[in-house]
């Protein structure tokens, strides 16, 4: 495996030309797939078609947003702070002339997109790079522009029971609780517990659904995920 020495924006450049540490699917998620067919039951056509506008939050190459697009004519934009992630998701629309565009950029800060534009938010293990701060600002834009009764597909990383997480965080500590430098990227990394994603959430929004990966004894590289759908109350 080649060795990276840079770090933060510059690893995933590298990593985005040619993959080290991470095995980066051209596919939509499993996840994603699965979360559609759980509105398509709950709401037939009525959320994701070409009305409907999407914001991919750490887009990365345009996987995930391009197969919505494609498959349910849905528009959208896509954040990355890899520019060489952005360069291969334009090139990859461009040529399946999908209505999706795609912006090199942080997700702290404000979103450029306008109050309550959007259908669909997909944060896919991507907030847990912000520190506290931002995370919080992140989950006020993400109010701000989603529609209401549109909905947040929330994947990130979960703590509880999570024996490699705390052994992280007792070895590397980030300065924040529930945190940790990653040894590869060599950027902080947050850790949330599922009380944590109640409280941040759980004020404003409705969480409708909640899955979690299994719990892994012994495997100190297996991570535990949960992945929550989160509605924004209509009026």
């Amino acid at each position: 495996m080649k060795k990276r020495t840079r770090k933060g924006q510059a690893f995933w450049n590298e990593e985005y030309k040619e993959a080290g540490h991470f095995a980066l699917s051209e596919v939509q998620s499993e996840d994603l797939e699965k979360f559609t067919r759980w509105l398509r039951r709950e709401y037939g056509d009525s959320v994701l078609n070409v009305t409907a506008s999407v914001l991919d939050l750490g887009t990365g190459n345009g996987r995930n947003l391009c197969w919505l697009a494609a498959t349910f004519g849905v528009r959208g934009i896509g954040y990355d702070i890899s520019t060489e992630a952005v360069k291969q998701a334009k090139a990859r629309a461009l040529h399946e002339k999908l209505p999706v565009a795609f912006e090199a950029r942080s997700i702290a800060g404000p979103l450029t997109v306008p109050d309550e534009s959007q259908t669909v938010v997909l944060d896919m293990m991507t907030s847990h790079f912000l520190k506290a701060a931002e995370r919080k600002v992140l989950i006020d834009e993400i109010y701000r522009v989603l529609k209401p009764g549109g909905y947040l597909f929330l994947k990130t990383f979960l703590l509880d029971e999570d024996r490699h997480a705390r052994r992280l965080i007792k070895e590397s500590p980030a300065g924040e609780e529930n945190s940790y430098i990653h040894p590869e990227i060599g950027v902080a990394e947050h850790v949330s517990s599922e009380e944590e994603l109640d409280l941040l959430y759980g004020d404003r929004f409705e969480i409708k659904k909640i899955e979690r990966s299994h719990r892994h004894k012994g495997k100190f590289a297996k991570r535990r995920s949960i992945t929550l759908y989160i509605e924004k109350p209509a009026y």
